[in-house]
């Protein structure tokens, strides 16, 4: 087995969690290198990003992340974009891998972030409120809405598409930093295959069918 890749967002996390620990060392006390040494361990856990098998499929749409389903059924008015959807929305604890995949293969159409408040990723307003990052993805003309949404930890996403570009299920595309959530809005004619409670993986568990 090859070493585990680590999101590029994670290593001034890594970086300067070793920096410091060699700079208290050296003017302070050895034994201060230790706990910026399991600091840095622990940025290396979070941001791992291990392999995947993307599951196949022309009309699937993956997970984008990892975590716990909250929410699946009818999109909550207050919180999905204009229009008819259908939502899933995926809670991420601190343990989960917070690098985030492409639910859909298609043409991304739009890309936008949203400044917002830090209630937790789990609370019912946090996906209209929170600070967010949202990427519509135009498959064969359906649309599907992915939105990376910060929490109380979580205070940035990373999101590294733009506008026009072509992906696949399951290319990496971001990374959340810390606890946060992630609502997928798809359209009303998809078979849901996923239900409150269930553990997902990124770019693995198949959510949803489009037709």
């Amino acid at each position: 087995m090859g070493l585990v890749r680590i999101d590029p967002a994670g290593l001034p996390f890594i970086g300067g969690a070793l920096a410091l620990g060699l700079v208290a060392g050296a003017t302070i006390s050895r034994l201060l290198v230790w706990p910026f040494v399991a600091l840095g361990v622990i940025f290396l856990f979070f941001f791992r990003d291990p392999h995947r098998h993307v599951t196949d499929g022309a009309d699937v749409v993956l997970s984008p992340a990892d975590g716990r389903v909250v929410v699946a059924g009818p999109a909550m008015p207050d919180a999905a974009p204009p229009g008819e959807w259908q939502q899933v929305s995926i809670f991420l604890s601190p343990m989960d891998v917070h690098v985030n995949r492409v639910p859909a293969s298609g043409r991304v159409t739009q890309v936008s972030y949203r400044p917002g408040r830090f209630l937790p990723a789990y609370h019912r307003d946090a996906g209209a409120a929170n600070e967010r990052s949202e990427i519509w993805i135009d498959h064969g003309g359906q649309m599907v809405v992915a939105r990376q949404i910060v929490g109380v930890l979580a205070r940035r996403v990373v999101c590294r598409l733009q506008p026009g570009a072509l992906v696949r299920a399951g290319d990496r595309y971001g990374v959340m930093k810390f606890g946060s959530r992630m609502d997928i809005f798809i359209p009303p004619t998809a078979d849901m295959c996923v239900k409150v409670g269930d553990s997902l993986r990124a770019g693995e568990t198949i959510i949803a069918v489009l037709h």
